[in-house]
């Protein structure tokens, strides 16, 4: 298996929010939010029952994609702030027994940062081979995109996403062309080592743990990610020596690789096989009142890759982030709920993107702002009260990072907060219970129960010890039963009507969803 890590004992029952910096909240009135808003918000997120944050990156950048364009690693971006106020952040987040992790983009840099302008020129020097080149400028990467024509040294720079990210060298692990270095040339090794560099500066400065992009990208031409889970043991080994307590959660999608690789916890990806977006983000998602979706495929998938990754709660599943729709573009009302109550009662740790717990919409119509094209109206401002701007900053609207909701009922946190009834209270209430029940926590295990084809109400078992909870979530208009044999014992979390048993069924009424102990 490689170098493992024990996992750090504040992830067994974290509950992340993920902030996009630029739009949470501006302090300091240029339109933009930045560290020190968020600072300012640590104990709303608190009060939420969220004890631990992602943080989109905050690094120096063009900002071509956002920040995920990193022109300097050891910097914060001037428009967020300070490293010293990052500093201050995590010293803030501790006294209140939160955790920051940050967003780690070790696949690509921007063309601004000073190794790819070294890496450019025709004379070799310590960063020629800190990115991929071919060795002709005429030679393209074969399956890749490339940056070329642009300087003195001859040759094709391979790009990791947009044309503006060249790619950072660790290596092929087949090669099959002169210029693809193996794993073990010392241009791979350097950026690997320079890589842990980055890593160690903001931890030693009180990060603790890093979410990372594409993580498994690094290593090219690797088809079965032989040498992707090697690299990550190799960064697992020198954590495990320096940093053991500093969790490592992946961007890869395919969780029993990252799980020998050492990460802690593995993202399911709304792309790729996992069959997320059947649940919120398609023409008849499963979590719509019309009760036309299928939870059969997400559920199939689920379980493979929960047995591949040795049942640890490994998978996290988010209610969207910045790269997908809103949840409430396709969702709404009693539907959100229900959809969090599912969110909030599976294996591994949960993640709130910022403004979905108060069913922020998405904003229809933008124009792209920052490389984020049909994302970015996932990426308005966070909406606090019904003052200007909503309360996310006192600059002229027309500044404003990203054109906000502008509809006269947009939620805000203010009026959520006054409402009882409302997604806010709904999550407050479903963190809360999920605390108080290991079964519930991200390690307790999971049986999936009633999950067929076309069919509702959706039904596991979620266990720990001698504890066990029967899930039940029925958000189709209809009353629906499914059969179990087993006696049903206290409701500790009811959402909508009547779930009743007789020992061999299970009845639902419409709406519905409910945690029920077992006996």
């Amino acid at each position: 298996m490689g170098a493992t890590g024990k996992q750090p004992e504040w992830l067994d029952d974290a509950v992340f929010y993920e902030i996009y910096p630029q739009s949470f909240l501006d302090s300091n009135s240029d339109g933009i939010g930045d560290i020190n808003g968020i600072t300012q918000k640590l104990d709303y997120i608190k009060e939420l029952g969220c004890n631990a944050i992602w943080i989109n990156p905050c690094f120096t950048s063009p900002f071509g994609d956002a920040g995920y364009d990193v022109e300097d690693y050891y910097s914060v971006a001037p428009r967020y702030g300070t490293n010293e106020d990052l500093a201050r952040l995590f010293a803030e987040a501790h006294q209140r027994e939160m955790h920051v992790l940050l967003d780690l983009v070790p696949g690509h840099t921007a063309v601004t940062h000073k190794w790819f302008k070294e890496s450019m020129k025709a004379q070799k020097n310590e960063y020629t081979d800190r990115y991929i080149w071919t060795d002709s400028v005429w030679e393209e990467p074969q399956g890749m995109g490339c940056i070329r024509g642009i300087s003195d040294r001859d040759g094709a720079c391979v790009v990791n996403f947009f044309s503006h990210q060249p790619a950072l060298n660790y290596g092929y692990y087949e090669q099959k062309c002169p210029w693809q270095q193996s794993m073990d040339d010392e241009g791979p090794k350097a950026t690997l080592e320079a890589m842990k560099d980055v890593m160690r500066f903001w931890l030693k400065m009180g990060c603790d743990g890093f979410r990372v992009d594409m993580a498994g990208s690094l290593v090219k031409n690797d088809p079965e990610g032989k040498g992707n889970i090697l690299l990550w043991q190799n960064i697992r080994t020198f954590l495990n020596e320096e940093f053991p307590k500093a969790a490592m959660v992946s961007e890869w999608g395919e969780p029993d690789k990252s799980l020998q690789g050492g990460f802690h916890m593995d993202f399911l990806l709304h792309f790729g096989p996992s069959h997320y977006n059947d649940l919120f983000r398609c023409e008849e998602p499963f979590f719509s009142s019309r009760g036309k979706g299928d939870i059969s495929a997400f559920v199939e998938k689920y379980r493979e890759n929960y047995e591949k990754s040795e049942r640890k709660g490994l998978i996290c599943i988010p209610s969207g982030n910045h790269d997908m729709d809103r949840l409430a573009r396709t969702i709404k009302g009693d539907e959100l709920k229900i959809a969090f109550a599912f969110l909030l009662s599976m294996p591994g740790a949960p993640f709130i993107y910022y403004g979905d717990e108060i069913g922020m919409r998405y904003v229809e119509g933008l124009t792209s702002v920052e490389g984020g094209y049909n994302r970015t109206g996932s990426r308005s401002p966070m909406q606090w009260n019904d003052g200007l701007n909503a309360g996310f900053s006192t600059a002229a609207a027309e500044k404003l990072y990203i054109a906000q909701d502008s509809v006269a009922d947009r939620p805000t946190v203010f009026a959520q907060m006054e409402d009882k009834n409302s997604l806010y209270h709904e999550i407050q209430k479903l963190i809360k219970i999920r605390r108080a029940h290991p079964a519930l926590l991200n390690k307790g295990e999971i049986e999936f129960v009633y999950a067929k084809k076309d069919t509702y109400p959706f039904a596991y078992v979620r266990s720990s010890g001698d504890e066990r909870i029967l899930v039940v979530l029925n958000p189709s208009d209809k009353k629906v039963s499914f059969p179990y044999e087993g006696v049903l014992g206290e409701n500790i979390y009811q959402f909508g009507r009547d779930v009743t048993g007789d020992g061999t069924t299970v009845n639902v009424d419409a709406r519905t969803a409910a945690f029920i102990t077992l006996n």
